[in-house]
C-alpha cells in the first residue's frame, strides 16, 4: 500500500496497518491485500472486476473490511462486490471509499454492491466516503447497492460523506421478505460547488416487513443536493422515510418522497424538514462563550452525529 492509501484507510475505515479477520483492500483498481478466514471466504471474480464475499451460516461477531482507495488523478475505478450472507449469521462489514486527486484529471470510484441475506441473518454495513488532494480534477464517488433480504433477516446501512467529494450519485434498492427489515442511515455534507444525489427504492414484499430510511444533510456555499425516496408497500408492512436538511449560504436541497400503498394494511410515513440554523440556537451557544463560527460548527456536528 502507498502512503496515500494508508492515509485514506485511516479516514474511511479507521484502519492503521493490516486488519484482523477477513479483508480486501482495493487500491487504484487493484488488490493491495486480501485475507479470508474460516467463516468468511473472499474470492476474486473471474468475469469482471470485484470479489465475492461469502459468509458461512451461523457466523457470529466477525468484522469484514472491504475499503477501496483511488490515490491519484486519471483513475476511473469500477468494482462489483457480491455479499452472500448465510442463514443465522451476524456480521459487520466495513466498506468505504477514499479518492485523491492531485492533478487535472478526475479521480473516480464506482462501486456496485449486491447483498443476498439469508433467513434470520443480520448485517451492519458501514461506509464512509472521503475526497482529498489539491488537484483541479474532480473527486467522484458513485455507489450502487442492491439488497435482497430473506425471511426474518435484517440489514442496517450506515453511510457518511462529509468531506471533499465533488459529485456523488448514491443508489440503493432493496427487496424485503416477510418479517425482514432494512434500515438506512445517511449523513451528508456538501460545500463549494459540490453535488450529491441520493435515491432510495424499497419494495416491501413480505408480511410484516419493514423499512426505515433516514437522511440528515447540510448544504453549504453553492452546493446542491437531491434526495429521492420510494417505498412500495405491497403487503401488510411498515415503511418510514425521513429527510432532515440544513441549508446555509446559497445551498440548495430538494426532497422528493414517494409512497405507494398496494395493500390496505401497508402503513407508510414520510417526513421532511429543510431550513436554516435557528438563530436562538446560535445565541444560546454564544452566551456560553463560543464564537459564531464555533457555535455554527457545534450545531452541525450535533446534527450529523
Amino acid at each position: 500500500m502507498n502512503e496515500i492509501t494508508k492515509s485514506l484507510l485511516a479516514m474511511i475505515a479507521d484502519l492503521k496497518g493490516e486488519p484482523d479477520g477477513a479483508y480486501n483492500i482495493r487500491e487504484d483498481s487493484g488488490c493491495a491485500g486480501r485475507q479470508s478466514t474460516a467463516n468468511v471466504d473472499i474470492v476474486p471474480k473471474k468475469d469482471k472486476p470485484g470479489i465475492d464475499i461469502i459468509v458461512k451460516p451461523g457466523t457470529k461477531g466477525e468484522k469484514i473490511y472491504i475499503p477501496a482507495c483511488v490515490t491519484h488523478s486519471g483513475v476511473n475505478d469500477l468494482v462489483y462486490n457480491d455479499f452472500i450472507i448465510g442463514e443465522d449469521a451476524d456480521v459487520t462489514i466495513i466498506a468505504g471509499c477514499g479518492v485523491h486527486s492531485e492533478g487535472e484529471e478526475d479521480a473516480v470510484h464506482n462501486g456496485i454492491h449486491s447483498f443476498s441475506v439469508a433467513k434470520n441473518a443480520r448485517v451492519r454495513y458501514v461506509e464512509k466516503h472521503v475526497g482529498t488532494g489539491k488537484g483541479t480534477g474532480k473527486r467522484l464517488i458513485n455507489p450502487q447497492t442492491y439488497i435482497v433480504l430473506d425471511e426474518g433477516s435484517y440489514l442496517e446501512m450506515d453511510t457518511m460523506q462529509i468531506k471533499g467529494v465533488d459529485s456523488t450519485k448514491r443508489i440503493t434498492k432493496a427487496a424485503v421478505a416477510a418479517g425482514a427489515k432494512v434500515v438506512v442511515k445517511e449523513k451528508l455534507m456538501t460545500h463549494g460547488e459540490q453535488y450529491a444525489e441520493t435515491a432510495f427504492t424499497v419494495d416491501l414484499n413480505g408480511e410484516g416487513s419493514g423499512a426505515d430510511l433516514v437522511s440528515r444533510s447540510v448544504a453549504r456555499d453553492h452546493s446542491r443536493q437531491l434526495f429521492r425516496s420510494c417505498i412500495n408497500g405491497n403487503v401488510a408492512c411498515t415503511g418510514h422515510s425521513e429527510c432532515d436538511a440544513i441549508i446555509m449560504d446559497q445551498g440548495v436541497v430538494s426532497a422528493i418522497p414517494e409512497l405507494t400503498a398496494n395493500h390496505v394494511d401497508a402503513a407508510l410515513i414520510h417526513e421532511a424538514a429543510i431550513g436554516k440554523i435557528a438563530g436562538e440556537q446560535l445565541i444560546k451557544l454564544m452566551t456560553l462563550g463560543l464564537t459564531p463560527e464555533e457555535a455554527e460548527a457545534k450545531i452541525i456536528e450535533g446534527f450529523l452525529k
